[in-house]
């Protein structure tokens, strides 16, 4: 919408900070939003919001697989319909190479925003670098493992593993060890031991990540050479592809993320490798009865998990007034006052003060292990053709999980495919 000419000249001049005049006519901002928890826990605020500052905010929610290309279609446009932006970290080598991005270092300086409270790991993956930040965390999607206590404590199935194994029963350390464990109990309970998201792309593509950085692989080393093909590569896919045969659900093989929060929260299942802030949804008395107080989370088994993480950015080709608009949203929602209250329905912060919050960790004292989890995080490779290595390596995953290729082959194909993408 068009707004008054002393607004657009108080936007386009230094008072970036100042709220909205009250006679101003309304802007509306324009987000498409991953349609998960944290999108829901936002738009519940944007009253709020719009009643501070007089700026309106919609919410496009839809699912994941059709964001990009919607997303991409608007920035190729003369003028984007979206004039905020939500953005997954596998686009965020793409985006900013693409030139459709505002650089928001200048919005921060002007504004004064405190960017000292943010996990420098979260900056980092979301492409900040000394000359230029593209996009702000908004919250993370580090993985670990979600489990049952309650099973763990059962006198009959501890009595029955330690009469299998020699082992006691306990939270697996490594993954050998889980891998094993789901095996279990799947073949001697009444539950499958893991709930797998086994879909092709990106579902196939972060779970087996963690696989990958449990036992001490990588995909790339420190020179960003491909390390993929290597012997902690092969352990990783053949203890993955044995746990979708011998541990997981019945048609784990196209289960996507829904599918597994299903089986986890009808009680199905002892445990899930998902992302983390899930536990707040499982736990509840309300939407999961069947398991609510009988879980808790872990660094994946192992040490390190996967991580990743969306971010606000702002497109170039916007108005200046959608610009100023988009930022002030942007500074709002991410400052610690929103992000405290974010957190206390189930947020997963990007700053290290919300996780050290007391009212916070009064509501939800497994956010001490979340920091954890975050923090021993890593990396799928992110660069300008990330969403497209998905796609190559869960091919990859799937026919060595559903036994149509050897993993050897299975696993020199997705190095290979890497190979071929990052030289691009």
């Amino acid at each position: 919408m068009r707004m008054k000419h002393s607004l657009t000249a108080a936007l386009l001049g230094a008072s970036m900070l100042a709220a909205y005049p009250a006679y101003a006519e309304t802007i509306t901002l324009h987000a498409l939003m991953e349609d998960v928890p944290e999108t829901q826990i936002i738009e519940s605020m944007l009253p709020e919001f719009e009643k501070e500052t007089g700026i309106k905010v919609e919410f496009e929610k839809i699912g994941y697989g059709d964001m990009h290309d919607k997303l991409v279609a608007q920035l190729v446009s003369p003028e984007s319909y979206y004039n905020v932006l939500e953005v997954d970290f596998l686009w965020a080598g793409e985006f900013p190479a693409a030139g459709w991005l505002e650089d928001l270092g200048p919005y921060v300086a002007k504004s004064g925003f405190d960017l000292k409270p943010f996990i420098p790991s979260m900056l980092e993956l979301l492409g900040q670098t000394k000359d230029a930040l593209p996009i702000l965390p908004m919250y993370n999607y580090s993985m670990g493992m979600i489990y049952r206590t309650d099973l763990l404590n059962d006198p009959k199935i501890k009595a029955d593993y330690k009469a299998q194994t020699g082992k006691e029963l306990a939270v697996p350390t490594t993954l050998a060890d889980y891998v094993e464990l789901s095996k279990f109990f799947k073949a001697k309970s009444d539950v499958v031991g893991a709930a797998m998201q086994g879909q092709r792309g990106d579902p196939n593509a972060m779970e087996f990540s963690n696989y990958l950085f449990s036992v001490g692989g990588a995909y790339l080393d420190a020179d960003h050479k491909v390390v993929l093909d290597s012997a902690e590569g092969l352990s990783a896919l053949k203890l993955y592809a044995d746990n979708i045969q011998n541990g997981a659900q019945q048609g784990a093989l196209s289960a996507t993320l829904d599918d597994t929060m299903r089986l986890m929260c009808a009680g199905d299942a002892f445990s899930m490798v998902t992302y983390w802030w899930m536990l707040p949804q499982l736990d509840s008395q309300e939407k999961c009865p069947k398991v609510a107080g009988k879980l808790a989370l872990s660094v994946m088994p192992g040490g390190h998990g996967e991580s990743g993480g969306w971010g606000w950015g702002i497109p170039k080709n916007t108005s200046d007034e959608s610009k100023a608009a988009a930022w002030k949203f942007i500074e709002w929602v991410q400052g610690k006052k929103i992000s405290v209250a974010r957190a206390m329905e189930g947020h997963a912060p990007v700053r290290s003060d919300v996780y050290t919050d007391p009212a916070v960790l009064a509501k939800y004292p497994f956010y001490k292990t979340a920091l954890d989890v975050v923090a021993s995080g890593k990396s799928f490779p992110i660069f300008a053709y990330s969403a497209q290595y998905e796609d190559v390596l869960g091919a990859q995953l799937s026919l060595a999980a559903g036994g149509q290729a050897k993993p050897e082959e299975a696993l020199k194909a997705a190095s290979d495919g890497l190979s071929q993408l990052l030289a691009k």
